[in-house]
């Protein structure tokens, strides 16, 4: 094992009450990709400024290697004193370090390097800040939400860059599915301790949930302990009590640890408030386009959306996304076709710039409207400070004014206060942002049980995946130019289908360059076909996918052991990564069959 490059041991900082961190550590080795998760507030960001050296933890010790180079990404990047973006990215470099990956990293980001720093929007500033601390390839690299404000395809990319860079990482961020293909190791930053797990961020949750439960039972343990001992202080200790002072302060210890123990954070409970049914037929677009100028956002594009769908739109940034959601639900006016919203609608929306939001008002004045303690959910008249609590804010919260709240905070208040209202359409515009995993889980867990319909506009892969029955993308993904497709299911879905369509132009192509009597022969000789190979494949896959799925369940029930990670953690470890290796192997077979299946349909006629 290498040494550390930077590490950071019994962290303790408090800003007053309970502390933030309380003996957390971080150990970062050259070539490490560690994901740092935990619920928001947790001290993640925090203790990765602390890594860096911009804030000083009030005790514990830091080590960082004389030589190594550190780049933390600013959440605000300072742009003062410079006038263009490349030279912004460029004051980042080290002696030595190739300028030209400052151009090569701006391209890839979407900027030229010559625009005014004055000028750019938050997610141009994000850009830029990734261009500058990525530019010298550092020994750590620190990166507090990376994907913030960056489209699908610039993702992609960084994943890529991520993977292939010579440096360690630390990475913070809410996308699911970019952890899972970027780190290797995981840290668990949990009531100011931290635990490390020496895999990716795809073995997290199961291996978190069994360090819980594990907790749980030493409670309950400890709980029975303490009253074997109680017993044993009423009737046994009078005959014998010189003897037996030192067990007295034994128990005296576990009644502490008892009453102190800090029980995981609580997790979001809440359902939408029910409303009137709408129509079967909740919207129907026909033919309808819009264009700024030259350019067309939406060239003639149909669609119907029936009650019960949940419908996902993907796309670069500027491809029109938002254009074409506000076009669906009546906000704005296409500039040819028909737009038809159907009966009983009870719409309500979460904004990706939470315009909604009055940093000067309170919390419990947000969501009663201003109208007292109370408000009505389902029926039902609840006081603002217990409905608050569901959402984990506290009571003493209700007249904190929102200019107070963290990013994930205000995402959790306008999801609060949406659920509170009766609704059946609901429009979610980049809702993922800021919201940590356990909250993630919920809105995923609403939005696949909501009885009415949903549209909402995304970059997070791993929540479409969950969540939506079609996808709706441009008709080229790298160079949006106004024609949208709706694709049957999540994005995985989309991907598969959009390589199937690709083959099939590929085909076609190659079909058009043949000779013509090459084409007669082989329309006159026999109809297309497919292969032994191809067609072997289709029958076996479906047995070769069920036994796969009956290998995963038969670890799955091994693994539901809540001792087993305590017991024999070489023997979960082993399980996960057998369970991992299937999983990918079924997902290929799945992409596959159904690219095959697709093929044989196309054939057929």
């Amino acid at each position: 094992m290498a040494p550390p490059i930077l590490k950071l041991d019994d962290t303790f900082l408090s800003f007053g009450g309970a502390p933030l961190l309380a003996g957390a550590g971080l150990q970062i080795e050259p070539g490490d990709k560690i994901c740092l998760v935990g619920r928001n507030g947790s001290g993640k960001s925090t203790l990765l400024k602390i890594a860096a050296g911009l804030v000083e933890a009030q005790s514990g010790e830091v080590f960082r290697h004389p030589s190594s180079t550190v780049r933390y990404l600013e959440q605000a990047p300072d742009f003062a004193g410079f006038n263009t973006v490349q030279a912004y990215a460029e004051a980042g470099l080290g002696p030595g370090d190739d300028p030209y990956r400052v151009t090569y990293l701006l391209s890839h980001l979407g900027l030229s390097g010559d625009e005014d720093p004055k000028m750019l929007s938050g997610g141009e500033s994000r850009r830029a800040a990734l261009a500058r601390v990525m530019a010298p390839e550092p020994d750590i690299l620190l990166l507090d939400e990376p994907t913030n404000h960056l489209d699908l395809p610039t993702i992609e990319w960084l994943e890529g860059e991520l993977q292939k860079t010579r440096s360690a990482l630390v990475l913070i961020s809410h996308d699911r599915r970019f952890l899972e293909k970027v780190s290797t190791a995981t840290v668990w930053l949990d009531r100011g301790t931290s635990r490390r797990l020496d895999r990716g961020f795809a073995h997290f949750e199961a291996w978190r949930d069994q360090v819980l439960e594990a907790e749980e039972l030493e409670q309950h343990k400890l709980g029975k302990s303490i009253e074997r001992e109680e017993h044993w202080l009423r009737y046994g200790v009078t005959a014998r009590r010189k003897r037996n002072m030192r067990r007295l302060g034994e128990l005296q210890t576990m009644r502490s640890n008892y009453r102190g123990h800090k029980g995981p954070q609580g997790t979001v409970q809440a359902t939408v408030s029910d409303a009137q049914e709408s129509g079967k037929l909740v919207i129907e677009a026909d033919k309808i386009t819009k264009s700024f100028g030259e350019r067309a956002i939406v060239t003639p594009f149909s669609i119907r959306v029936h009650r019960g769908d949940c419908i996902g739109l993907v796309g670069p940034n500027g491809a029109g996304k938002t254009t074409l959601l506000k076009m669906l639900t009546g906000q704005l006016s296409p500039d040819s076709g028909i737009v038809k919203l159907g009966t009983n609608l009870e719409i309500a929306t979460l904004d990706q710039k939470r315009e909604d939001l009055d940093p000067e008002d309170t919390l419990a004045n947000y969501l009663t409207d201003g109208r007292g303690e109370n408000l009505l959910v389902n029926g039902e008249q609840r006081h603002v400070t217990g409905y608050m609590k569901e959402f984990l804010f506290q009571p003493e919260q209700a007249r904190t004014p929102i200019r107070s709240l963290s990013g994930g905070e205000r995402a959790r208040l306008m999801l609060a206060r949406i659920l509170s209202r009766p609704t059946n359409l609901l429009i979610l515009d980049e809702p993922t942002n800021d919201l940590d995993i356990e909250t993630l889980d919920l809105l995923q867990e609403i939005v696949a049980g909501f009885p009415g319909t949903v549209i909402l506009v995304s970059h997070d892969r791993d929540f479409l995946d969950r969540t939506v029955t079609s996808t709706i993308a441009p008709a080229v993904p790298d160079a949006p130019d106004g024609r949208w497709i709706e694709y049957a299911g999540g994005y995985s879905d989309m991907l598969v289908q959009r390589k199937g369509a690709l083959e099939e132009r590929k085909r076609a192509e190659k079909a058009a360059e043949k000779p013509k009597t090459q084409q007669a022969t082989a329309s006159g000789s026999s109809k297309v076909k497919l292969s032994f190979k191809q067609k072997f494949a289709l029958e076996n896959l479906p047995k070769e996918m069920a036994k796969a799925e009956a290998e995963i369940a038969k670890r799955e029930q091994v693994m539901a052991d809540p001792n087993l990670f305590t017991r024999d953690p070489a023997a979960f470890n082993r399980l996960a990564g057998e369970m991992e290796k299937l999983r990918a192997s079924l997902t290929d077979m799945e992409e596959e069959w159904l690219e095959l299946e697709m093929l044989r349909e196309e054939l057929e006629g």
